[in-house]
């Protein structure tokens, strides 16, 4: 034998765990590895959302993911592309007149991952971004679990179990709250190196995971994440009595988020701003009948198939396999000790925290932000982590059951499983606790988990022969079926979907692009529309933006101040004073379907006059039509009123005398006062985070730009810094001299300078 093959021998018989994880996940990947097909459901996209839905309709395999398409994908594609233009992308003015982008956090602006994008085309670094999560994942448990020095196939069982779980499956379509997850094994496998040895690399790594966590785009999984590495920090500290390393470790964490502080201070001044300050809400609590889904999880249906009649199959999610939760049945059946403890103490914490109990009835009660804005559920990661960590413990002490011949031990776990699967059936078979139609969903639901289940009891039963050889065929049979139970249960939830569907471009959305220059466009569309084509909407859905916008637009209602939605703004069609709102916010296209006819939710253009809304474009599916009345996007006025309280300044804005073009509505005197006479502003130049604007008057005006006010724009003029007034409620404003002038806005939100 040469000596390249025992190389490669070496290498195999060293790395075999890793090789068998990326094989499984190229098999997962095959759909986008040889058919080209991207993880992402355009078919959904197509087929439910406007203006595609109107021509295309198809079956449709996942419709439980619109996030996905509504936010997420637009949201990194407006952030590739302000990175590629050289600027950061801490402004979105598609949306709700115009919304913190950086600040959102669910953008991932600054993730890592964001340099996929400049190595693939888009839309393969996507595809790359999103099937990368579960190797991660089952790379950071691997490594994880080996620290703790778990057995290669105990650790690769575990790798399995956590790689594919519930809530890494279900979020994996979205690249954001997976990354978040996934670090937690890398975060706690640093930890035990860094209490084993001392190294600067080791150092290092701690930091740099707990940064990549706070940077992947979702701050409540990364808060779970740093309580987890906190009690586990606080465990070793206790088990090795080493308390300097303890502050080592903890200084480590501290540092980590020191590095995500331009993330972390951008949303902090987009939250309080938002809604999210008063939004507290009970929700997403797990009932403790959703447990029975961490043996079956499709026992109450599923979305794919389109039977699911309870509870939030992608929130509480918890599903390991069965293989990994019979083996960590296995390791509570022998002595609690050593880090076992440990993972009882997250299990304990997920059930304190996202379960009917009096701690999180208390942690609703003290209104904790984040803990108590998000839904509770999101945590129960932490479990299915927890679970796949003592299953590795269980794999362990099961083969020392083999060669003792603990026979003991076998029977608990063949009598407790029996005994359980038996009162299951009981209850399915035997009592009519749910209806019949619920009942058969269940039944058939549990009918592959029980035979997993009687297939490890026979092979963990079947070990007790003493034979290593087939001790190693059993060990290799537990492993596969591992495999091949969370590679179904992947595949069945996550769509891998035709390119060519991907946000296609109509006739109508092209006329739109062509024509939309520095106005705006108002129809049943979203995010999917306005953030893809870069089309600017008044509405929006996203749960970081202005409370004081959101009371704007419910004001357009009936003239009245209401709180604003928690993360949606919708505005009414057939509000008193939606006239208003288009003037004022420069809606000059209404993009209506003409299947919509004059249904409530269509805008009710056959009620303006002809020289009012004029039909600029129209297809099979879809008319444009020009408000003609819309005023500019920035304009120039001549007076002003002030009012301070907010049913004051509406009721001023929307009175039928005041005349909104030529008067503004402001909270405070302004230091220069404007003056009658003509005047024209011009936008020069319109960037994400930067617009320019020249102005002509022959007297001092108040220059008007309809974009959401934000105490993080700055303005300039002529270059040098001037105030900007919040006017007409929640709209900018600044006072310019007589003359020819250069006005720039800059967006650079307290705290971040750049």
């Amino acid at each position: 034998m040469g000596k390249a093959a025992k190389n490669i021998i070496r290498f195999i018989q060293r790395f075999w765990p890793f090789i068998v994880l990326v094989c499984f996940v190229g098999i997962f990947s095959l759909p986008y590895i040889t058919k080209g097909r991207i993880p992402f459901p355009s078919k959904y996209l197509v087929t439910f959302f406007a203006p595609w839905n109107a021509s295309y309709g198809m079956p449709v395999k996942n419709n439980a993911m619109p996030d996905v398409i509504t936010q997420i994908y637009p949201w990194k594609q407006l952030t590739i592309d302000a990175w590629k233009q050289g600027y950061i992308p801490l402004w979105n003015p598609y949306a709700f007149a115009g919304t913190a982008h950086a600040g959102n956090y669910q953008t991932a602006v600054f993730s890592p991952m964001n340099l996929l994008f400049f190595i693939l085309p888009f839309i393969d670094a996507w595809s790359f971004m999103i099937l990368l999560q579960p190797l991660f994942a089952a790379f950071g448990t691997y490594l994880f679990l080996r620290a703790l020095d778990r057995s290669k196939v105990a650790s690769l069982i575990g790798s399995i179990g956590f790689m594919f779980c519930g809530f890494i499956t279900t979020w994996m379509a979205y690249g954001t709250l997976g990354y978040a997850a996934l670090m937690l094994p890398f975060i706690l496998w640093s930890i035990v190196i860094n209490f084993k040895k001392h190294s600067v690399l080791s150092r290092l790594m701690l930091p740099v995971f707990v940064a990549i966590s706070f940077l992947s785009g979702h701050f409540q999984i990364s808060l779970y994440v740093c309580i987890a590495a906190i009690l586990f920090i606080s465990f070793e500290g206790l088990q090795k009595r080493n308390w300097k390393e303890v502050v080592r470790s903890l200084l480590g964490l501290l540092i980590g988020v020191g590095i995500a502080a331009p993330q972390l201070l951008l949303t902090y001044h987009a939250y309080v701003a938002s809604t999210r300050t008063d939004s507290f809400i009970r929700s997403e609590i797990i009932p403790w009948s959703y447990l029975i889904t961490l043996f079956s999880p499709d026992f109450y249906g599923n979305p794919v198939t389109r039977n699911d009649w309870f509870g939030h199959y992608a929130e509480w999610g918890s599903y390991v396999g069965i293989v990994p939760l019979m083996l960590s049945i296995i390791a509570l059946c022998v002595n609690l000790k050593g880090y076992k403890k440990y993972f009882l103490i997250l299990i304990g914490l997920v059930i304190a925290l996202a379960f009917p109990t009096p701690i999180a009835d208390l942690l609703f009660f003290l209104k904790f932000p984040i803990l108590s804005t998000s839904a509770a559920s999101r945590i129960i990661f932490i479990l299915s982590f927890a679970v796949v960590a003592l299953a590795s413990f269980g794999c362990d002490e099961l083969i020392v059951a083999w060669k003792e011949k603990n026979k003991k031990l076998i029977l608990r776990l063949v009598i407790g499983c029996i005994v359980f699967l038996a009162i299951v059936w009981i209850v399915l078979l035997g009592m009519k606790l749910l209806p019949v139609d619920k009942l058969v969903i269940a039944k058939r639901n549990f009918v592959l988990p029980t035979a997993f289940a009687l297939v490890v009891l026979t092979i963990v039963t079947a070990g007790l022969t003493g034979k290593k050889k087939l001790q190693t065929i059993f060990l290799v049979g537990l492993l596969g079926l591992s495999m091949f139970d969370m590679y179904r249960y992947a595949t069945k939830w996550m769509p891998f979907e035709e390119r060519k569907y991907m946000y296609p471009e109509s006739s109508s959305i092209a006329f739109l692009k062509k024509n939309i220059d520095f106005n705006r466009v108002f129809g049943n569309i979203g995010g999917e529309v306005g953030n893809t084509y870069k089309l600017p909407l008044i509405e929006g859905y996203d749960a970081m933006y202005r409370a004081r916008y959101g009371e704007f637009i419910n004001a357009s209602s009936k003239g009245i101040v209401a709180p604003a939605g928690r993360s949606v703004v919708q505005f009414d069609k057939s509000g008193r004073f939606n006239t208003d709102v288009l003037q004022l916010l420069a809606v000059r296209y209404i993009y209506q379907r003409k299947s919509d006819g004059r249904n409530v939710w269509a805008f009710p253009v056959w009620q303006y006059s002809a020289g009012d809304m004029v039909k600029r474009f129209e297809d099979e599916y879809y008319e444009v039509y020009e408000y003609t009345h819309a005023y500019p996007r920035a304009f120039l006025a001549s007076s002003y009123v002030v009012r301070r309280d907010p049913q004051e300044i509406i009721d001023t804005l929307f009175r039928k005398d005041f005349d909104k073009r030529n008067i503004l509505v402001l909270e405070e005197e302004p230091n220069s006062k404007p003056e009658q006479g003509e005047g024209i502003a011009t936008i020069e130049k319109y960037e994400t985070n930067r617009v320019v604007i020249q102005t002509n008057s022959p007297a001092p005006k108040l220059l008007f730009l309809s974009d959401v006010y934000d105490a993080g724009w700055e303005a300039t003029i002529d270059g040098k810094k001037t105030k900007i007034y919040r006017a007409d409620y929640d709209f900018r404003a600044v006072g310019v001299p007589a003359g020819v002038h250069t006005i720039e806005y800059r967006y650079r939100p307290k705290g971040f300078r750049i």
